[in-house]
């Protein structure tokens, strides 16, 4: 079977690789014409565990190619996926140019059936519009080329997008032909040899699926956070809330850890694009308003805590960041809370110290040489007036205490993803602060 994927962003080249992991033909398509001849070459735009082995391997053996047109491959395509980005306008809603420029080269370029499916995560009624413009591209060249449109939204992890791909919990599809839903099946069906994970719904459901289910997890890691703060004020133990709520299988324990807010590419521009679409259907969106709220509020509350701890004069207060990505496993800056609160940070004059195993290089990218980037976690503490804790990278869970005592000059641990012993630290003479 042969496929083309439309940008090689995280999705696009996620899928890519792990569709031809499975024997497909892939072709990856991008405008960016040093981003492809890179991958070529085997150098990887991302950091996604195990995804450059993938690579690697499948551009040898000839299953993964990569191009910067898709008129290059579209002769000898069944499917072609799109899977380019959906940047959020100044609005909130998100920009769609790119995913109707794909379906204009795809209307412009087809000689025989084709199936289009979007992969992006797009508003509800995307596809009408994409619809719309491939018929425009056929109308013009006098065409009754036919074609279906599908939606396909993704539900990868950072961290663990390989093994959320060839281990799917599910796969959701919108088709509206059952030609259609042959192709997709076929494709996924290498996927499902345990169990078969496939939800075919109408395409206006599958767009809906996607925001929804980022929109409810968004949710409910505002709730804990919000708890965690009461919690914090009343003199209750969030953690112990946590388990107790948790154990409620009508409620579960996933996504109900509290910490200094939800970052990254997915959960911030998703809950914009949904309260956006509601607006312009009339209807409010008051829980995710709320939602949104109550996590740009977070990203500042570890700032709040240490300017409290230092009664607001943080000038020439050296600060050790340990973490900067928006979680752990990726290099991925968007959106996360480590940029709020270096800007906070540099605001006040303090001298800031980080270390992130992986996001290093794109933080400096991002912003430069405004802080100091350390070789390693002990380096960044030396002299320093506190330490706080931002991403729960595996490595910064049982760090060695005793070298800290001696090497920071104040002893002041800023918790904020809740890792560490409460009663340990204040035995071992640290002050200590957590969410909750």
């Amino acid at each position: 079977m042969n496929i083309a994927i439309v940008g090689t962003g995280y999705v696009g080249l996620v899928s890519g690789a792990c569709f031809s992991e499975m024997g497909v033909n892939v072709t990856c398509v991008d405008v960016d014409t040093k981003k492809i001849e890179n991958l070529k070459n085997g150098i990887i735009p991302i950091y996604e565990p195990g995804l450059e082995d993938i690579v690697i391997k499948n551009t040898k053996e000839g299953r993964l190619k990569f191009t910067s047109a898709l008129t290059d491959c579209l002769d000898d395509i069944e499917v072609v996926f799109s899977a380019v980005g959906t940047p959020p306008d100044e609005d909130g809603s998100a920009d769609l140019r790119y995913v109707l420029e794909v379906a204009r080269t795809f209307g412009q370029q087809i000689k025989k059936y084709t199936l289009l499916v979007t992969k992006s995560t797009v508003p509800v009624g995307t596809a009408m519009k994409v619809k719309k413009v491939i018929q425009e591209e056929l109308t013009k060249r006098n065409l009754n080329i036919p074609f279906d449109v599908v939606s396909n939204p993704e539900f990868l992890k950072e961290g663990a997008a390989i093994e959320d791909f060839m281990k799917p919990d599910r796969v959701v599809v919108g088709v509206e032909s059952e030609k259609a839903k042959s192709l997709i099946d076929k494709l996924y069906k290498p996927f499902m040899r345990n169990s078969y994970r496939m939800i075919f719904t109408d395409i206006l459901s599958a767009e809906m699926i996607k925001y929804a289910a980022n929109a409810m997890l968004a949710t409910r890691i505002s709730f804990m956070n919000d708890i965690a703060n009461l919690c914090e004020i009343m003199g209750a133990d969030v953690d112990m809330v946590r388990k107790g709520i948790g154990a409620d299988p009508r409620i579960g324990n996933k996504f109900l850890f509290p910490g200094c807010g939800y970052g990254g590419s997915c959960f911030p521009k998703d809950v914009k694009a949904l309260i956006k679409t509601a607006e312009q259907n009339g209807y409010e969106m008051k829980v995710l308003k709320a939602v949104e709220e109550v996590n740009n509020k977070q990203k500042s509350i570890l700032f709040e805590k240490l300017q409290n701890h230092f009664q607001g004069d943080l000038s020439e207060k050296t600060i050790t960041l340990w973490g900067l990505a928006f979680k752990p496993e990726t290099d991925d800056m968007r959106e996360a809370p480590a940029l709020v609160l270096i800007d906070k940070l540099i605001s006040q004059g303090c001298k800031i110290k980080v270390y992130d195993p992986i996001a290093m290089d794109e933080t400096r990218r991002l912003i430069g040489n405004q802080i100091i980037y350390c070789k390693d976690m002990y380096d960044a503490a030396v002299d320093s007036d506190a330490l706080m804790l931002i991403t729960e990278w595996k490595q910064f869970r049982i760090p060695s205490w005793s070298v800290l005592l001696k090497t920071m000059r104040s002893k002041n641990i800023f918790d904020g993803r809740n890792i560490f012993d409460k009663k340990e630290l204040v035995h071992l003479g640290f002050n200590y602060y957590r969410i909750g």
